[in-house]
């Protein structure tokens, strides 16, 4: 096993690129990729780094030169032999050859585009422009090197003795929750760590640990570098990307207001089986499953992203049974800053009255709280997310209206096309 605390200690070792491969992204990002390459090659996309925690200032704790040798790196990263061949001959969700061929030769001479960079305030601005299906992939690895490196920050700080012992309290406190974790029967949970990442070592040593101490019941990665070297599942289906660019594209409010429909009309197909997962999430849950069409509910679940994940479950179960369908064949993946006590607590709600899975992200593969003074190396909330389609600016709405996003006259509209009503707030930790 890697010594961690020894490599940290010498990060600066070529062997140590925060992003070591374009594969070191979830792999939802390759499925919508694809999908987006056959039906939408030439839209051009804005994506843009938000920090919404304020009091992180990313430009004061990272060096800028450090910041644009990462990124340059990522920029000449091409896919290798060996990680092709898996991508072209793997099995995932039961089929093989997911990736045609014709995805596949543009991948594999795939470069991705220039990024523009500034600092103001304490905070960079970081955005990437270009077509849809290539800038679409510097989301993953733009959030793992930002987190990284303020991580790297704090950890210069500190000497060897000092690091090991951080490592060892990290561990340990990652095995006591796996610990309580064994004693759900039944629990499928995943990793979904790696935008949010204390770094690539660490996520790869969390997989690790989740599959000895769980056993079957660790059903995969959403990392595709990890799952291919750990000989693990790769586990993904799409994000709120696709609706929010397809609505920026609308006309008019007629055709905002089937957007998020025709996006799921596209998935229905080109996947099926446990693909087939819906995410409601991104203008309202409530008005997308009121206006859904019937065929929605031969999919197979849903993904709870924001909001209450409790009455986000309920909701789903309420529409299935309103629509004739028994929600105990329906899958639910609670997939919002999630941890043991909430993980407990929603299968033990939930268990026997839906099929129940965990996507478990940011406190699975960065929870050093309380291992460091002044809460140094806590989590804080990144992202980096589409702002345009084709020079239109995009929105997103949530579950949770603290994540909305876009222009507040095009955050009025959608809510009026989408009957978003008033919604409560929830703190975003992560």
């Amino acid at each position: 096993m890697v010594d961690i605390a020894t490599r940290v200690h010498n990060h600066k070792w070529k062997i140590d690129p925060i992003v070591r491969s374009l594969i070191d992204t979830d792999f939802y990002k390759l499925l919508m990729c694809q999908s987006i390459l056959r039906n939408r090659p030439t839209t051009v996309v804005k994506f843009s780094l938000i920090n919404r925690t304020k009091s992180i200032r990313l430009g004061d704790l990272i060096d800028e030169g450090e910041l644009r040798q990462q990124l340059d790196h990522v920029r000449s990263l091409r896919l290798t032999r060996g990680e092709s061949t898996w991508l072209r001959g793997n099995t995932f969700y039961g089929k093989r050859q997911m990736f045609s061929s014709d995805f596949m030769e543009w991948f594999e001479n795939l470069e991705l585009p220039p990024y523009h960079l500034e600092k103001k305030d304490g905070q960079y601005e970081l955005t990437f422009e270009g077509t849809w299906p290539e800038v679409m992939l510097w989301e993953i690895p733009a959030l793992a090197i930002l987190v990284e490196l303020r991580s790297r920050a704090v950890l210069e700080r500190m000497g060897r003795f000092e690091i090991q012992v951080l490592y060892a309290r990290a561990m340990s406190k990652l095995w006591e929750k796996i610990e309580r974790l064994k004693k759900i029967d039944g629990l499928l949970i995943a990793d979904f760590g790696t935008r949010r990442r204390h770094s690539f070592l660490w996520q790869d040593w969390c997989v690790q640990a989740m599959r000895e101490g769980l056993g079957h019941s660790f059903i995969g990665t959403s990392n595709c570098l990890i799952a291919m070297r750990r000989e693990v599942e790769a586990i993904g289906t799409n994000a709120h990307e696709l609706p929010m660019v397809l609505a920026a594209l609308a006309d008019s409010d007629e055709e905002l207001a089937q957007a998020p429909y025709r996006v799921m009309a596209d998935w229905h197909e080109e996947h099926e089986g446990n693909l087939r997962v819906m995410l409601p999430d991104t203008f309202g849950s409530e008005g997308f499953l009121s206006r859904a069409p019937d065929w929605l509910t031969t999919w197979t679940g849903i993904r709870i992203d924001s909001g209450d994940p409790a009455a986000g479950a309920e909701r789903a179960i309420r529409w299935w049974q309103e629509r004739g369908e028994d929600p105990r064949d329906k899958l639910v993946i609670f997939s919002d800053g999630l941890d043991v006590d909430k993980i407990e607590e929603l299968h033990a709600q939930f268990t026997g009255r839906v099929r129940v899975s965990f996507g478990w992200g940011t406190m699975l593969t960065n929870d050093f709280r309380d291992l460091v003074p002044d809460g140094a190396l806590d989590p804080f909330s990144l992202v980096c997310k589409a702002v345009s389609a084709d020079g239109r600016p995009t929105v997103k709405l949530s579950d949770n209206p603290s994540k909305a996003l876009g222009p507040a006259d095009q955050v009025a509209r959608y809510k009026r096309v989408f009957g978003v009503g008033e919604q409560v707030a929830m703190d975003v930790k992560v």
